[in-house]
C-alpha cells in the first residue's frame, strides 16, 4: 500500500543528512545506468540444482488495479565464492569467483487494468577458474559481462480475477546469447482466496565451443571452433489458498524440458586409465536432452500483529539421476511499524548424477562423464539477515529529470547471506534493492 505525505519519520531512525545522501546517490545510479542495461536474462545455468548464486527475486510488482503509480527497483548485490573443485581443470582447481549484478526493474500501470514492466542489468563476473581454460593467467576469459533484459505486458480482464500476460527477452555476452519468450494466466476465485496461475517459457539459446587450450585441433581457435544451440521450455503452476486468518498455503511445480548442449566445451575431464597429465583430458560430455520435475510446498503464517513465519519445501527429481530435498525457513520480525528484520536459514542436499565422477575416477569406456561438482553429491547450508526499512511516507522525495516529476523514496532493503558446502565451496552475497514510485 502506498501513502502520501511527507517524511516526517525519517528521522527517527536516520538522520536527515544521511537520508538525502541514500537519495541521491540512488537516483544518480538509476539515470546513469539506465541508457546502459539493454540485455536479457541468460538461460539459468542447466546443470546447478542449489542456486546458491542467486539473491532472492524482488517482491512482486505492484498491481495496477491497486496502485496507479510507477514503480522503479534498484537492485545491486555482489556475489563471491571460493573452493577447490573447479571443473574448468578437472574437479580440483580454484573456484574463486566474484559477480557484481545491477538491476533495474520497471513497473508502469497505464490504466487499472494493464501495466509494462523491464528488467535490465548487467552480470560483471571474474573468474579464476575460467582463466584457466588456455593455462594462461590473467587471460581475457578471467572476467566477463552478461547483458540481460526482460519485458512484459500483463492485463486484467473484465471480471477483475483473471490477469494475462506475454513477455519476451534476451541477453549476451561473450560466448552465450540467448532469446526468452513468455505467456503467463492467473485466476484467482470470488472471494479472493484462492488462486491458479500458470506460466510458460522458452529460452533458444546459442553458444560460442571454446575448448581448453590443449584440446583445440586447429589455429586460431582461442574464440571458439564452432557453435551449439540449447533449447528450454519451462511449466510453472502454482496453486494459492489462504486456509485462515493467519495461515496461507501455496503448492507448485515448475516442469523443465531442455534439449542441445547441456556440456561445458570447456570443462576438462581426466580419466584414471591416462592420467592427469596436460593434453590428457577430454572435455565434459553429458546428454542432450533433460527433464526436471521439482514440486514445492509454501507456508505462511502470521503468528502475531509482528512476527511471520515462512516455510518452503522443494523436492527435485531428473532423469540424469539427482534427487535433492531443500528447506527453506524466513522469520520477518517488524521491530517498529516500519523497521523489519528477517533472518533466515535454507538447507540442501542432493545425490550426484550418474555421469559424475571426481577427478581420475571417470573410465574411458564411460559413454558420458563430468567431474563439475555442481552434479556432485553434497549437502550444503544457507543463513543470513535482511533488514527493511520503509517509513509510513517513504524516506525522501526528489525530482526527477522528466518533466521535474516528483520521485518518493519509498524503501530500502539490505541482505547478506553466507553459504557452506560439505565440498569446501563457501560464498557469500550482498544485497540492495532502492524501491522508488513516481506518480
Amino acid at each position: 500500500m502506498v501513502f502520501y505525505g511527507f517524511p516526517s519519520l525519517t528521522s527517527l531512525l536516520m538522520p536527515r543528512i544521511f537520508t538525502h545522501l541514500i537519495i541521491r546517490l540512488a537516483a544518480a545510479v538509476l539515470f546513469t545506468l539506465a541508457p546502459v542495461l539493454v540485455w536479457a536474462q541468460a538461460t539459468p545455468t542447466p546443470n546447478r540444482v542449489d542456486g546458491y548464486g542467486a539473491p532472492n527475486p524482488p517482491a512482486a510488482a505492484p498491481s495496477p488495479a491497486t496502485n496507479g503509480e510507477t514503480q522503479v527497483d534498484i537492485l545491486m548485490s555482489y556475489y563471491e565464492q571460493d573452493g577447490h573443485h573447479g571443473a574448468v581443470e578437472g574437479g580440483i582447481g580454484t573456484q574463486h569467483l566474484t559477480d557484481l549484478t545491477p538491476t533495474i526493474i520497471l513497473n508502469v500501470p497505464l490504466d487499472s487494468a494493464t501495466r509494462l514492466s523491464a528488467n535490465v542489468g548487467l552480470d560483471y563476473y571474474a573468474s579464476a577458474s575460467t582463466d584457466r581454460i588456455d593455462q594462461v593467467l590473467s587471460s581475457p576469459s578471467s572476467h566477463d559481462a552478461r547483458y540481460h533484459a526482460d519485458f512484459g505486458y500483463s492485463h486484467t480482464l473484465a471480471d477483475k480475477r483473471t490477469t494475462v500476460g506475454l513477455g519476451a527477452g534476451a541477453s549476451n555476452e561473450y560466448d552465450y546469447r540467448s532469446f526468452n519468450v513468455t505467456g503467463s494466466w492467473a485466476h484467482a476465485s470470488p472471494d479472493g482466496n484462492r488462486e491458479l496461475s500458470v506460466a510458460a517459457q522458452a529460452f533458444f539459446d546459442r553458444a560460442t565451443l571454446i575448448r581448453p587450450a590443449e584440446l583445440r585441433s586447429g589455429r586460431n581457435q582461442e574464440h571458439g571452433s564452432g557453435f551449439d544451440t540449447r533449447q528450454s521450455y519451462n511449466l510453472n503452476i502454482v496453486y494459492s489458498q489462504v486456509l485462515s486468518q493467519r495461515l496461507q498455503v501455496a503448492v507448485s511445480t515448475e516442469l523443465v524440458a531442455q534439449q542441445g548442449l547441456l556440456s561445458t566445451p570447456f570443462h576438462r575431464v581426466y580419466f584414471k586409465e591416462t592420467g592427469g597429465t596436460l593434453g590428457s583430458a577430454k572435455t565434459e560430455l553429458l546428454p542432450r536432452q533433460r527433464y526436471k520435475y521439482p514440486v514445492g510446498l509454501r507456508l505462511t503464517y502470521y503468528a502475531t500483529d509482528l512476527v511471520q513465519v515462512r516455510g518452503f519445501y522443494r523436492f527435485y527429481n531428473d532423469n540424469f539421476g539427482i534427487r535433492a530435498h531443500t528447506a527453506e525457513l524466513e522469520t520477518p520480525i517488524k521491530i517498529t511499524p516500519f523497521f523489519v528484520l528477517y533472518p533466515f536459514y535454507r538447507y540442501h542436499t542432493q545425490t550426484a548424477a550418474t555421469y559424475f565422477a571426481p577427478y581420475l575416477e571417470h573410465s574411458t569406456a564411460d559413454t558420458y562423464y563430468t567431474s563439475d561438482y555442481d552434479l556432485a553429491a553434497f549437502s550444503a547450508n544457507k543463513l543470513g539477515l535482511g533488514i527493511r526499512y520503509s517509513p509510513v511516507y517513504g524516506i525522501g522525495r526528489f525530482k526527477t529529470p522528466f518533466g521535474s516529476r516528483i520521485a518518493k523514496f519509498k524503501s530500502l532493503d539490505l541482505r547478506y547471506a553466507y553459504y557452506r558446502q560439505n565440498t569446501g565451496l563457501t560464498a557469500s552475497l550482498v544485497s540492495a534493492d532502492f524501491s522508488f514510485t513516481m506518480p
